[in-house]
């Protein structure tokens, strides 16, 4: 490969196929090579292997090179990748969905709109996926796979609570959490700064957490809408006893509900694994819904996390590059990935090939509505002192959230200005 790539940080995969300048000698002759990193954790080596088997069998002029990158520098990695003309630079790479932003604000990624438009089915796209990827009307990032927050629940405790079925709405689960939260139990642990559910809270009632106008960025929490969202937020926060000063890593939550006296949390239901894993007493008695929305039977906005696919513009092998892509994201390895890995698939259209698995499937279901982060290259930056938890400590512990909103909206404003060094 010879151009240049675009670096991905906390996304979820990362994928490069680098380039294929050099030539591999095979039995049948000459064999271009294509290089793809993918990130740690991403995709397990046996699937990694049936797919460069399957590929190889039928481009039988294509080698396929893929290694595992570590998540740790990824992002410097990248960047530099994307300006390479090194034979050994990767032609495609896995980034995190919401880092798209920074590599195409950096350089060197290719235009893959025609092929998405005319071939991959976009409109099928999860959203959360498919808009992080886009930039000035152009579509950078192939979405692969996404991965996303449900309520994870003890059966025993709705049982107990004489709760039947899951929540249908928003009403209906704050009904059901208030007559969880008895008995010395904990209708659901919820952290104070547990800002990913926030986001979603805040996008279900038409807010945003910044907003795009005339190329410049500015931080919106301080929205009749945004603020709507935190309101509810205070309200499930009070039934149970989750801090009001850390996130949902402090300490684990999945730790808090392994003690078997919480009834709800929201996370990814590979979360059970860590849970069960410290009370064996709770396997085959966790179940899992979608977070519900305020329409009735329509689940609620929540943070798609992921990962999308990008083949650097200096790639000397772009059309095999292409074809990695194409098929990685197509039908066939998108259900053999999310079977492999739980994961949710790329397109809405293909939710029930994990329908076996109860949380996948409620997973699924809630990344129709799913939605990244602000499509801006600073958004990173936002994250780093986050000034959406300091915010939501404020609002927990009793100062006024219009106040605090505004305060957090202009730190948010200052660090996506573009104009600052």
């Amino acid at each position: 490969m010879k151009k240049k790539l675009y670096a991905a940080p906390l996304a979820l995969v990362s994928l490069v196929a680098a380039g294929g300048c050099g030539l591999l000698p095979g039995d049948d002759g000459d064999a271009r090579t294509v290089t793809v990193w993918m990130m740690k954790g991403s995709a397990t080596q046996a699937f990694v292997d049936r797919f460069k088997a399957d590929f190889e069998d039928r481009h039988p002029d294509v080698r396929l090179d893929v290694t595992f990158q570590e998540w740790t520098g990824i992002g410097a990695k990248v960047t530099e990748a994307l300006d390479s003309d090194e034979a050994s630079a990767p032609d495609v790479i896995e980034v995190g969905n919401t880092q798209v932003a920074q590599y195409v604000d950096h350089g060197g990624l290719l235009d893959l709109t025609l092929e998405s438009m005319r071939e991959w089915g976009m409109k099928d796209w999860l959203p959360g996926l498919a808009e992080p990827g886009t930039h000035a009307g152009a579509q950078f990032g192939i979405p692969w796979y996404a991965a996303n927050r449900v309520v994870i629940y003890n059966k025993d405790l709705f049982d107990a609570a004489g709760i039947k079925k899951p929540p249908q709405d928003r009403d209906e689960w704050t009904a059901q959490t208030e007559r969880l939260n008895t008995a010395g139990n904990q209708g659901i642990y919820l952290a104070g700064q547990d800002w990913y559910t926030l986001a979603g809270f805040i996008w279900e009632e038409g807010g945003e957490l910044a907003v795009e106008r005339d190329v410049r960025w500015k931080g919106s929490l301080h929205t009749a809408a945004a603020l709507r969202g935190m309101e509810f937020y205070e309200r499930l926060q009070a039934l149970g006893d989750g801090p009001k000063d850390a996130d949902e890593e402090t300490p684990p939550q999945a730790e808090v509900f392994a003690e078997g006296d919480v009834a709800q949390i929201i996370a990814v239901p590979g979360t059970t694994k860590a849970i069960e894993e410290a009370n064996p007493e709770l396997e085959g008695r966790i179940g899992y819904f979608p977070v519900p929305g305020r329409t009735a039977g329509k689940p609620g906005a929540v943070f798609t996390g992921g990962s999308d696919l990008v083949i650097p513009e200096r790639t000397d092998q772009r059309d095999a590059a292409v074809d990695v892509v194409a098929e990685l994201a197509g039908k066939k390895w998108q259900t053999d990935l999310a079977r492999t890995m739980n994961y949710v698939p790329n397109k809405t259209t293909l939710s029930g090939v994990v329908g076996a698995e109860e949380g996948v499937a409620a997973m699924a279901a809630g990344a129709a509505e799913g939605r990244a982060t602000p499509n801006s290259p600073r958004w990173a930056a936002v994250e780093g002192d986050n000034p959406i938890k300091q915010y939501m400590t404020a609002v927990l512990t009793g100062r006024d959230p219009a106040r605090e909103a505004r305060k957090a909206s202009a730190r948010i404003t200052e660090e996506l200005d573009h104009t600052r060094g």
